[in-house]
């Protein structure tokens, strides 16, 4: 059986879809998993064999021991959270040897000068909103990733990891940084003293020497791994229709996090990526400020949310809740280049007894569209048009096999693919590795 060099596995909405457990799935088939994007502002919660495992930087493979975990130079790291999560895994008995973690040393640092600036920029957006100004308040998670991508642009400002490990050129980029950002903060309302450059070199120092072990040159090592023939997982963070380019803007994150993220955020080309795997809740949900055509806010949104679980991994924040846009899901597939879909919490839509599937948008002139629109101001104006289709009572959370699964279940599956014009390989009708559901043969199986 052919195993592909590479597979991608991304999410097709606004995140949360449940990437990590189809990683967690898929890394027994492969050699090394790589995170290529975002920050701890992503969360993945794995749960195997009843226990439950958040991770916000590790990549999913972390529970794999025989695995490889990169994180490329497209992350932006926190080091603290990071120690954070391998001493965490390290005391429930999984080992993150150097040998097994991979930290890229051209990957950026996330400050703390940069979750003072997100949380007080977004009070500054949302404070003019309630004067009556439009509201561009982006709802991020405050966790400094915007900042951080920003300061990489800005490049004369920004600290990467290698950048830790040497402890005169940290005091003096921070000597800048510092005078900088104190006025910046100051200008933004923050009431604090100035910033310490000393002490922050000294703090983010030790934390590198801590890590120092993991940090390397990881663009070679991916290629090198390619080289020896190694099979690789590519992990995105984040979802599609949150690509900086791609997605529904502003309300968007500050990276690529759709498949075209993978060359610039890990230092390979694209064509090494054989499969992508596109991962798509069997409704809709998104979290923060953005349009969301599809969402419900009656009784069965709030349903699907209890029944679902719908908080936050990294903030506990509920998330909106709605049914399942095919119109989006469709536009993120051709995005990505998607060779298969993983259709995750499908129990969670046992009981109804209709299901709603949005297929087209109805527009402020009466026009109907079928073409997804990501900028945020046109969006927000459509009307969804409803495919309504049968529910099935039973729960299904126990079923391994599809020929088992309802009739109305296989419908519902069978409608996606049609209308994505991509098959459905996996259905997961629970949070277990044992509740997964292989519906076709899978290149990466």
């Amino acid at each position: 059986m052919h195993t592909p060099s590479a597979t991608a596995v991304v999410g097709l909405q606004w995140g949360d879809e449940g990437k990590g457990k189809i990683v967690d799935l898929l890394a027994a088939e492969h050699d090394v998993i790589v995170r290529y994007n975002g920050g701890a502002n992503a969360g993945h919660t794995v749960v195997v064999d009843g226990e439950r495992y958040a991770l916000h930087l590790l990549p999913s493979g972390a529970l794999s021991e025989d695995k490889t975990c990169v994180i490329g130079n497209g992350v932006v790291v926190d080091p603290r959270q990071l120690l954070k999560e391998i001493e965490g895994l390290t005391a429930r008995g999984i080992s993150l040897e150097p040998d097994r973690l991979l930290v890229s040393d051209r990957a950026h640092v996330v400050m703390p000068y940069h979750k003072e600036h997100d949380g007080a920029l977004e009070g500054v957006l949302a404070r003019a909103a309630g004067q009556g100004d439009e509201n561009l308040s982006i709802g991020t998670t405050k966790r400094g990733i915007g900042p951080t991508y920003a300061d990489k642009v800005h490049r004369s400002l920004a600290i990467r990891m290698g950048d830790l490990l040497d402890a005169d050129v940290l005091r003096r980029r921070l000597d800048i940084v510092c005078a900088i950002r104190s006025r910046e903060l100051e200008a933004l309302g923050v009431d604090a003293p100035p910033l310490d450059p000393a002490a922050l070199a000294d703090e983010y120092h030790t934390l590198g020497e801590r890590l120092r072990p993991y940090i390397t040159d990881t663009v070679y090592g991916l290629h090198d791994a390619v080289a020896d023939g190694k099979r690789l997982l590519f992990e995105g963070a984040n979802a599609c229709l949150l690509d900086i380019d791609h997605g529904t803007f502003p309300y968007v994150t500050s990276s690529n996090c759709s498949v075209l993220g993978i060359p610039p955020g890990t230092g390979l080309p694209g064509t090494v990526i054989e499969e992508t795997v596109g991962i798509v809740k069997a409704y809709g949900t998104r979290v923060g400020e953005g349009p969301f055509p599809t969402e419900d806010l009656g009784e069965d949104g709030e349903r699907i949310r209890e029944r679902g679980h719908e908080y936050g991994t990294t903030t506990g924040r509920p998330r909106r809740c709605g049914w399942l846009d095919l119109v989006a899901v469709r536009y993120s597939a051709m995005i990505c280049g998607c060779t298969s879909l993983a259709v995750m919490l499908l129990d969670v839509l046992s009981g109804f007894e209709e299901l709603r599937l949005c297929t087209g948008y109805r527009l402020p002139d009466g026009t109907v569209t079928d073409r997804f629109m990501p900028d945020a101001r046109r969006l927000a104006t459509v009307e969804p048009i409803w495919e309504v289709v049968p529910g099935w009572e039973p729960e299904i959370d126990h079923i391994t096999e599809a020929a088992d699964l309802p009739p109305e279940a296989h419908d519902y599956l069978e409608r996606i693919a049609a209308f994505v014009e991509c098959p459905v390989a996996i259905a997961s009708v629970g949070p277990d590795r044992r509740q997964t559901i292989r519906l076709g043969q899978h290149a990466a199986s």
